[in-house]
């Protein structure tokens, strides 16, 4: 894991952790309705997480790298 991934990883488990803090403490003060800021750093932290753990690395199949290697 390089140093941009684990970064990105932590700049994304935070911004899930505020997002839910934003939107869990409306709610406990009597709105009835969520915090759009709130749903949308948990999505930036989703894809954050998601690119941090390197699963948006291409990986070829089988069959790509036998058509490379030909």
């Amino acid at each position: 894991m390089t140093v941009n991934e684990s970064l990105a990883l932590a700049i994304g488990l935070g911004a899930i952790a505020a997002g839910g803090m934003l939107i869990f403490r409306r709610r406990r003060e009597g709105n009835s309705r969520g915090s759009q800021g709130g749903v949308i750093l948990l999505l930036i932290g989703a894809m954050a997480v998601v690119y941090g753990l390197g699963l948006t690395k291409y990986r070829p199949s089988p069959s790509e790298l036998e058509a490379m290697h030909r």
